[in-house]
């Protein structure tokens, strides 16, 4: 049943980032009511709009005509999954936000095993995938390295197997929302800010429709911010591999004044001196590519301009209008 214009302020946001997800929309607005008329208290459906250029926004439009419930950001162009994701947590207005994949892998019915968590008291509330179905071995190989990697290299302690989705209280939200950084890890930002977090478990379903929208090429794009965003160990494993090669020269100066002196041959002629000469430049270019993305990085936030940039918000009272404002 839809709501009214009048209706009370939500207790409860749903996010929902959406490219290209014409094939779902429809599905995951059936699903998210079904699971949401149980929870008793007023809600909203937050769909980010990331610059989709099939029917998703028209849909969007469908639905907020048929349940004003439905809130809709639409973005000037595509700003990223992370960048949605904020945009969601900006405009949302209820007391506590749940983010959720629009492909339906992240079970609806998971929001209120979210939720009871948060009544107990809990201020970050993650889901834990028990199992992944309908991945490849290498995705969930990759992905296991990955978080156990970056718990090992960063300072703070990422939960092993979770993702975007989970619950975070007004509170959290709030502290969230002061973090303006470009390149986003809300799953290491989600850590950071602290309070009080725990999981639930959930299996984790298959896509419901369409194609992925991380392939292997925007996976890694995603694990270099994950890990430039909390960690300086590729900036220190230059410095390592600096002294190490140099550790190195020293040694081979050595033998070598050893192994001339002893009248050996076995350093003489080009090919010796061009396989240490490619060695070492190439050390150097991966010094400077790492380098490289940090400055990037630096270059980003220096020009400080706006993280996204809003073509329309449909359905958000006028003083939601501009989240700056709130």
């Amino acid at each position: 049943m839809a709501a009214n214009q009048s209706s009370p302020r939500p207790v409860l946001s749903i996010i929902a980032p959406v490219y290209n997800e014409e094939a779902i929309l429809h599905e995951l607005y059936r699903r998210i009511t079904e699971v949401m008329e149980t929870f008793g208290e007023p809600w909203e459906l937050v769909l980010v709009n990331d610059g989709s250029w099939d029917r998703s926004y028209d849909i969007m439009l469908e639905l907020h005509e048929q349940d004003p419930r439905v809130h809709i950001i639409n973005f000037s162009r595509n700003f990223g999954h992370q960048i949605a994701i904020t945009a969601g947590m900006d405009y949302a207005q209820g007391q506590a936000v749940v983010i959720i994949d629009a492909d339906l892998q992240d079970p609806p019915q998971v929001i209120l095993d979210l939720v009871a968590k948060w009544r107990e008291g809990y201020e970050v509330v993650y889901a834990i995938r028990r199992e992944r179905k309908g991945e490849t071995w290498f995705k969930l190989w990759t992905a296991k390295m990955f978080y156990r990697l970056i718990n090992k290299i960063t300072g703070v302690n990422i939960p092993l197997d979770t993702g975007d989705f989970r619950l975070l209280d007004r509170k959290a939200v709030d502290a969230l929302r002061q973090i303006r950084e470009h390149h986003r890890f809300m799953r290491g930002l989600s850590v950071w800010i602290g309070f009080r977090q725990t999981g639930v478990m959930y299996v984790r379903e298959e896509r419901f429709a369409g194609e992925t929208k991380y392939p292997f090429r925007k996976m890694l794009r995603f694990a270099m911010d994950g890990i430039t965003s909390f960690s300086y160990l590729p900036l220190q494993l230059a410095t390592y591999m600096g002294f190490t090669i140099a550790g190195l020269s020293v040694l081979g100066i050595i033998m070598t004044i050893i192994l001339r002196l002893s009248g050996s041959h076995a350093f003489e002629g080009q090919a010796t001196t061009l396989v240490m000469v490619l060695f070492l430049g190439g050390i150097q270019l991966i010094s400077l590519g790492i380098i490289g993305e940090y400055l990037g990085r630096i270059y980003d936030e220096v020009k400080n301009r706006p993280l996204y940039i809003v073509d329309e918000a449909v359905g958000f009272e006028r003083h939601h209008a501009d989240p700056t404002r709130r």
